[in-house]
């Protein structure tokens, strides 16, 4: 039986939940994603965490401020998680979240902002970004925005 992406994301979600780790879309996302003009020039970034070597270890780190912040909006509580591992990077998670809101991973690169986005697809309340490299000294946070408005975000980590 050929293994394909969705078959894979699928299984993967079921054994990250089973572990108590970080569990993944299922079914696959196929949100839209953009990016800043430097977003992917370091190692891992470009990827999704299933497809890094980490797949399936990603946590929740001690960020200051909480890993995890919520959101109201239009009568719903959003949730913004980040998740990081220390071999492959950081992605950004947002959850019960309506269409017009997308999950952002923010790199600190010298005085500037390298950002990598995903809006939540139709008919799921969900997204989550590719890897973005806060390795090797690095800073990165997750960002919930809602249209052009930033609702919630975590420190720098």
């Amino acid at each position: 039986m050929r293994i394909t992406k969705t078959r894979a994301r699928s299984f993967l979600a079921g054994a990250v939940a089973a572990a108590g780790l970080v569990a993944l879309a299922s079914p696959p996302a196929q949100a839209a994603a953009s990016w800043s003009a430097s977003y992917g020039e370091l190692p891992g970034e470009g990827l999704y965490p299933e497809e890094t070597s980490c797949s399936g270890a990603y946590g929740q780190p001690d960020v200051p401020g909480g890993a995890t912040r919520t959101a109201q909006y239009n009568g719903r509580t959003l949730t913004l998680r980040f998740y990081y591992h220390g071999d492959c990077g950081a992605f950004a998670r947002v959850e019960n979240a309506p269409q017009e809101c997308s999950a952002h991973i923010n790199r600190l690169e010298g005085n500037s902002i390298v950002w990598m986005r995903e809006t939540v697809d139709p008919g799921l309340d969900y997204a989550y970004t590719m890897i973005a490299n806060n390795l090797d000294g690095r800073q990165a946070r997750a960002v919930l925005f809602c249209g052009d408005t930033a609702l919630a975000r975590t420190e720098w980590y």
